[in-house]
């Protein structure tokens, strides 16, 4: 026990010398946890704002069919019949069938594509409309209001606005424009009994696989879309996106290596002089090894620490300006909304391996080599 206790006391003594120690070099600290806490920052934001979106997404699927299947035509997506609906419900394990309607209309006026869909249920009215958050902020339009747009044919057809989605929903609703069946059909000349795609529910998971194959046998111009292939797509086009962002930030981030690798490999004049004084009064080759560790954790803790609360505000707080536009994906109709947190053990400890051991092993290299020099040849 009172060895511990010897142990405890002599290391509060080494943090309190290191900490002076850090504050008569306060400038040169002070810039670094700067420089350094920004270079934590910068790669917190990209994990935090990339594992969030990911989040999103798995929860946005979790009601998504279980089986998209599309009718391919020359390698292309054509439209499929509701014939094609009759053969699927007859195959084993699938629930249930439902043909969608969906496709992309351009805007001249924000010079910008909405997505045009209509809902499984019957709540919109022939002639009304329920629009998304950024199209309404986009052409200013509100409850009652009435958009315009010119169909496949030239004629021109008007809607009038029944509601406008709630914010909270815009990574998903942001340009969204639903409509009545029978206006889709109207606007995009699509024939009566002609879908976009089918969309199949299998009410046993493991069943998933096994139907598609049949999907396939059975109607060999098809192509049968799993809801785990569609989230693997969404983690790639984020893992690729998140990539995007980082490559202009490398030369920045190999240049604080450099910085860092400088200032904890090169020791100045004083820090040198220092360590053969304290080695001429009696300090251990631990000692002096132990302050320097104890001058970098503290460093490298504080900037871990103030860009990870940094990266947490900027993206969960201000809904991350500077990746958004790179990350979100909307060409025009950018959405506006908060992302729930989705922060897990593993990223805190990738993101602390990859930024404080790097600068700690950088920082004990060049101490070790002077605290087992002659102190005489040091303070020289």
């Amino acid at each position: 026990m009172t060895e511990w206790r010897s142990t405890l006391a002599r290391q509060r003594y080494l943090l309190d010398f290191t900490v002076a120690a850090m504050k008569r070099r306060r400038a040169r600290n002070l810039g670094l946890l700067l420089v350094y806490g920004g270079m934590v920052f910068l790669l917190a934001s990209v994990l935090f704002y990339t594992g969030a979106l990911k989040h999103e997404a798995g929860l946005l699927l979790a009601e998504a069919p279980e089986i998209v299947v599309q009718r391919m035509v020359a390698g292309r997506h054509d439209l499929i019949p509701e014939t094609h609906a009759e053969t699927l419900r007859r195959i084993r394990g699938i629930r249930a069938v439902q043909g969608r309607l969906w496709g992309y209309h351009y805007d001249p006026v924000v010079r910008a594509n909405y997505t045009l869909l209509v809902p499984p249920s019957d709540d919109i009215a022939p002639g009304t409309t329920v629009i998304g958050p950024a199209l309404a902020r986009a052409r200013g339009a509100g409850i009652g209001d009435v958009l315009s747009f010119r169909g496949h044919d030239g004629a021109l057809r008007a809607f009038r606005i029944q509601a406008v989605l709630p914010q909270e929903s815009g990574l998903v609703s942001a340009d969204l424009f639903l409509v009545a069946e029978p206006d889709f059909r109207a606007l995009f000349g699509v024939p009566a009994g002609q879908y976009t795609d089918l969309a199949l529910r299998i009410p046993n998971a493991r069943e998933i696989q096994t139907v598609a194959e049949k999907v396939l046998e059975t109607l060999p111009d098809s192509r049968p879309i799993l809801r785990e292939e569609m989230l693997r797509t969404y983690d790639a086009v984020f893992d690729w996106r998140s990539a995007l962002v980082l490559l202009p930030l490398s030369g920045a981030l190999l240049a604080f290596a450099i910085l860092a690798w400088e200032k904890a490999s090169g020791l100045s004049a004083d820090e040198r002089r220092e360590i053969g004084i304290l080695k001429a009064v009696g300090w251990e080759t631990g000692d002096v090894l132990a302050m320097k560790l104890w001058e970098g954790g503290l460093l490298s803790l504080l900037a871990f620490l103030f860009g990870t609360a940094a990266a947490y505000w900027h993206v969960f707080g201000l809904s991350a300006p500077l990746l958004a536009p790179v990350m979100q994906g909307w060409s025009v109709l950018y959405p506006a909304f908060r992302l729930t947190p989705a922060i897990d053990a593993t990223q805190l400890l990738a993101l602390f391996f990859l930024t404080v051991l790097p600068y700690l092993a950088a920082t004990l290299v060049p101490v070790w080599r002077a605290a087992v020099t002659d102190p005489d040849e040091v303070m020289r």
